[in-house]
């Protein structure tokens, strides 16, 4: 689904989400990889991340209206279990021999500064037994990170991306299951640490620096543009001179938009409902 909304001082932008009558909440969470406040949407029990994308040049129609700004916010559902697995992995305190402790879900997930952790505890309840041990205590549940388990959990990432990749392009369908290999470390890596992914290399007998030093050529983007995620502080209301650098080392635009629980739906009316009454 697409749809414009506009900010308290009156730019438009333009965001390409997933079809849903739910309503989402905006929330500030952590980068699973570079620890990076970042944006998310949480609908129901879908989360889903924020990007920006800008080309060099470009604007956007918008019924009658011309937005200057060619900027697009791209959200896209992600596996919360990649949000949710450093923390579980700094908790558990592992050290050597010692597999570390087991903890609950409100001690977990209590992160100082990111109360929008408190928002995935049924998320946690649901789906974090995939990659940890879990103890009941009458009617406590304890959680404790499994190496063997998360390992186990990526390898069927890999399994799924390897059917679903061909499927994408040619040029994914005629590489070698090598190369493939390659290129889907490449996108998880973007997901998880140094550690996780050499664990995963490891079981698939691929050495971490052959992936970086030669990534698949269907890798590289094909067209002139920067991206990067969307902190929450470039979206607040107030706008501030707060930025954050893209992937290439610019600032993306700096753009006000209300930061709260919303009808998604609601929030890409506006622009339409304008329109109408000019």
């Amino acid at each position: 689904m697409a749809g414009s909304t506009e900010s308290d001082g009156g730019a438009r932008t333009v965001c390409i989400m997933p079809c849903t009558s739910r309503r989402g909440s905006m929330l500030s969470l952590c980068h699973p990889k570079s620890g990076e406040e970042a944006c998310y949407i949480l609908m129901g029990d879908d989360l889903c991340e924020m990007n920006w994308f800008k080309q060099s040049f470009g604007s956007w129609f918008l019924g009658d209206y011309v937005c200057e700004d060619g900027g697009l916010y791209i959200c896209t559902p992600v596996d919360p279990i990649f949000v949710l697995l450093p923390l579980f992995s700094s908790v558990r305190m592992s050290n050597g021999n010692d597999q570390g402790k087991f903890r609950q879900l409100d001690e977990v997930l209590y992160v100082d500064g990111y109360p929008g952790y408190q928002n995935l505890v049924s998320i946690a309840k649901d789906q974090m037994q995939m990659i940890c041990e879990v103890k009941e205590i009458g009617r406590e549940r304890f959680y404790r990170l499994d190496d063997s388990k998360v390992l186990s959990w990526l390898y069927c990432k890999v399994e799924q991306l390897k059917k679903t990749f061909p499927k994408l392009s040619k040029n994914y369908a005629a590489q070698e299951e090598r190369d493939l290999l390659k290129d889907i470390i490449l996108m998880i890596g973007e997901y998880v640490k140094e550690p996780w992914l050499k664990l995963l290399c490891k079981q698939l007998n691929i050495d971490i620096k052959e992936v970086y030093e030669n990534p698949g050529q269907s890798t590289v983007t094909s067209f002139s543009g920067e991206t990067s995620l969307v902190p929450p502080k470039i979206m607040e209301a107030n706008g501030g001179n707060k930025s954050a650098k893209s992937t290439k080392g610019r600032p993306p635009k700096k753009l006000k938009t209300q930061v709260e629980s919303r009808n998604i739906k609601d929030m890409f009316g506006r622009v339409t409902r304008r329109s109408k009454t000019k």
